[in-house]
């Protein structure tokens, strides 16, 4: 088959950039959400993306324009029924994950793949919950989706060769790098991100250095472009101790056990920039 529809479904974030970066590849695009004010505050986020991109000549205005015209809006999954390409891009909790691919499974036709955002939950958990393991896969892209190039793309053990060879195709329409990998706990990325993240908290919890002495040593001396403080509150701290509760319990080792900073904080509210405090004030 070939894609030439695709839904979202969540509109946050992480969402609302992956409707933006397919409907700018020419993909027509029905984004779901079940609150219509997270709707409209996506399709917010993507005409203010779009108007910074023309405004730095990364974009021409009819190209703009055309992809907001591409993107259709909807609060009932329903909606998604005829998308040959279905991307789950909603929190990162297991029963909520497994239930909306349930749900997709029995409203998407048979020929549709459906693919989850997910940055650590097992792909083929996920799959269990629908009659189609076999096209079911992981597309794990990095934010801002709109400027990072990196797609994670996640085999299950039945996900077939050539629903990978489609979704890959997929991603490099919409401009982006598409890395393979096989389901494990945290896949590549965030295996290796998030301890580095939860070992950087455990650096501050001990009073080993200061938020901008760990941050800028990592910065300056280690050629990050973002220290892992920083990043944390980027990515989300409730995201972040959901990776590492994946990677405790899959992995079964307590090398990966999240720090109780990282634990009280989340506790307590403090996420990052979404709630503007974390390690830092926003």
């Amino acid at each position: 088959m070939q894609v030439s529809s695709i839904g979202v479904v969540g509109a946050g974030q992480m969402g609302a950039g992956i409707a933006q970066v397919s409907a700018c590849a020419g993909y027509s695009l029905t984004l779901v959400d079940i609150k219509a004010d997270v709707i409209e505050s996506g399709v917010a986020s993507i005409r203010s993306s779009l108007t910074r991109m023309v405004s730095k000549g990364r974009l021409d205005q009819k190209t703009s324009d055309e992809a907001l015209d591409r993107i259709k809006t909807s609060l009932d999954l329903g909606d998604l029924a005829e998308c040959d390409l279905v991307v789950e891009a909603i929190p990162e909790v297991l029963d909520l994950k497994t239930s909306t691919f349930n749900r997709l499974d029995a409203i998407c036709k048979p020929s549709a793949i459906l693919a989850s955002n997910t940055s650590s939950i097992s792909i083929n958990t996920i799959a269990e919950s629908t009659s189609r393991p076999e096209r079911v896969i992981g597309m794990h892209f990095m934010n801002p989706v709109p400027i990072m190039k990196l797609v994670e793309v996640i085999n299950g053990t039945h996900t077939t060769e050539l629903v990978t060879s489609e979704v890959i195709s997929v991603i490099e329409a919409l401009g982006k790098t598409p890395l393979q990998c096989n389901d494990s706990p945290g896949f590549v990325s965030n295996r290796i991100l998030c301890p580095m993240i939860n070992e950087a908290i455990i650096t501050l919890d001990e009073g080993v250095a200061e938020v901008d002495a760990i941050d800028g040593i990592m910065k300056l001396g280690m050629n990050h472009p973002i220290g892992p403080l920083a990043l944390a509150d980027l990515i989300g701290l409730d995201t972040v101790l959901n990776i590492m509760r994946v990677l405790h319990e899959g992995l079964d080792d307590e090398k990966y056990a999240p720090s109780p900073l990282l634990v009280s904080m989340v506790n307590e509210g403090k996420l990052g920039r979404k709630t503007k405090i974390g390690f830092y004030n926003y």
